[in-house]
């Protein structure tokens, strides 16, 4: 299967030509630009129609002329231009072609289309399922304002893709149905990157990564499955960070232009194009976040595993024990993790880290060692029994992190910026935090700094871009 991204972007496109925000300025500077989402098949199928797809194909040498499909997933006009139907139709080289999409799309090409024309429209409900010249085509529901479908297509030699535009999370019925599809290509839109808050039926940064953990669960997105974000605006962050961000999670963004070989095709592929295997960020086995007080370092820790169908999260905190505005802080981390995460309330890691199971996230480091400090009586007295007993723990700690068989990743403070402590304990606790972040970031392969929202990679390739950016009611005081 021979794939092109005739279009990436969002119904604006990317960046927004009224627009100069920071998103739309670095895109510009980086000389890329986005048409609205739509793509080519093998040369003969077509998914969307839009007002830029066939000058798109243009522009990218690709002819259109060999197009006997075109299946649109729903009337909003940056998918659907029904009046390209014209052109088609005084071309003096196309063939016929046939029209397939919802009720309202069907409707209004009629319009568009005269008794003698060579187009054919089909309507299509979801659960449908038909074959065209070798291709079987599946349409499933999505969860958007207006009827709106998404496709599945198998080719004849087996190479499956799905084409998830637009929609917000996938409606149960859409996941049961891909249950061990196994694709080779996920196109797949994520609209309002940092936006959450838009209430619309698309995906953001962070709906697209539980979007993700749900295909996995199903076995319908594996390692081998080549993940590529689609309908992209400029409420993402500039193009470097949002790659980094989806690369944790075993995506990246499209390009228009960009050409996807799959199945069999793959093998003609060069290297350089071809998918990533390995699942999400072919990931470092352990990473380390660290950062300020409301640096968002929380976020960008669930972030990196939020494309996981589970994870073990560990709270090292007193839970509800301490008083109402730490309950609060307590409850609002609760309530932000997705259904598929098990929660331990312990300072036990060590058993957890050297069992086997899915990621562990470690919630964080800074209030277990406070917890290790408690138990050998630091606080009061630091002399050479407490000194030994913290050490111990601590050294115990990094082997278990060292040694664990799971994907980790583990928050802490980082503290020894500011000013010094006036009392001995406050200094007792800042140095043990900076040894056993040292300790602990040299047993990882990857180690992050997390400022004013944004992660600096100390350690592990290219910056991994931003978090979340950090909020005054979110997040624990870590």
């Amino acid at each position: 299967m021979r794939v092109v991204l005739l279009g990436t972007g969002a119904a604006d496109g990317w960046p927004n030509p009224f627009c100069r925000c920071a998103s739309c300025q670095a895109q510009r500077a980086a000389g890329v630009r986005r048409a609205s989402t739509s793509a080519l098949v093998d040369g003969t199928l077509l998914l969307d129609l839009g007002p830029d797809t066939a000058r798109q194909a243009e522009r990218l040498g690709e002819p259109l002329d060999g197009v006997r499909r075109v299946l649109v997933t729903h009337s909003h006009p940056d998918h659907w231009a029904p009046s390209a139907l014209l052109w088609q139709q005084w071309s003096m080289t196309a063939g016929p072609v046939e029209v397939l999409g919802p009720a309202e799309v069907v409707e209004q090409a009629r319009h568009w289309v005269g008794p003698d024309s060579p187009v054919r429209l089909t309507e299509l409900a979801a659960g449908d399922v038909l074959e065209r010249d070798g291709t079987t085509v599946r349409a499933l529901a999505a969860e958007h304002e207006v009827a709106c479908l998404l496709y599945e297509l198998t080719t004849s030699d087996g190479a499956r893709l799905l084409y998830g535009t637009d929609t917000g999370p996938l409606p149960a019925a859409t996941v049961e149905a891909l249950a061990g599809v196994r694709l080779d290509l996920l196109l797949l839109e994520q609209t309002f990157g940092a936006l959450a808050e838009h209430g619309t039926g698309h995906l953001d940064l962070t709906t697209f990564p539980c979007t993700l953990a749900a295909l996995r669960a199903a076995g319908a997105v594996h390692p081998a499955t080549r993940v590529v974000a689609v309908h992209l605006s400029h409420h993402n962050p500039p193009e470097p960070e949002l790659a980094a961000r989806l690369a944790a999670w075993g995506a990246e963004p499209g390009r228009d232009g960009q050409v996807l070989l799959v199945g069999a095709s793959a093998d003609s592929q060069p290297a350089q194009e071809r998918a990533p295997v390995g699942g999400p960020a072919s990931s470092a086995q352990r990473t380390l976040v660290l950062g300020g007080a409301r640096s968002g370092k929380s976020h960008r820790a669930e972030a990196l595993l939020a494309a996981e169908p589970r994870v073990d999260y560990v709270a090292t905190g007193p839970g509800a024990a301490i008083d109402p505005e730490w309950r609060a802080r307590v409850a609002l981390h609760q309530a932000r993790r997705p259904a598929g995460w098990r929660t331990h309330e312990t300072t036990d890691l060590e058993p957890l880290l050297r069992s086997p199971g899915p990621p562990l996230l470690v919630d964080c480091l800074t209030l277990w060692l406070a917890e290790v400090l408690e138990r050998a009586d630091a606080w009061q007295r630091w002399d050479a029994a407490a000194e030994a007993a913290v050490r111990t723990r601590v050294d115990g700690l990094r082997a278990a992190w060292a040694a664990s068989p799971r994907r980790v990743v583990g928050v802490s403070n980082e503290v020894g910026s500011g000013v010094v402590p006036a009392t001995l304990s406050g200094r007792v606790f800042r140095d043990e935090l900076g040894r056993l972040n040292a300790a602990v970031a040299a047993a990882s392969e990857r180690v992050e700094l997390v400022v004013a929202g944004l992660a600096l990679t100390l350690r592990g390739g290219p910056a991994a871009g931003p978090g979340r950016g950090a909020e005054p009611s979110e997040g624990r005081s870590t």
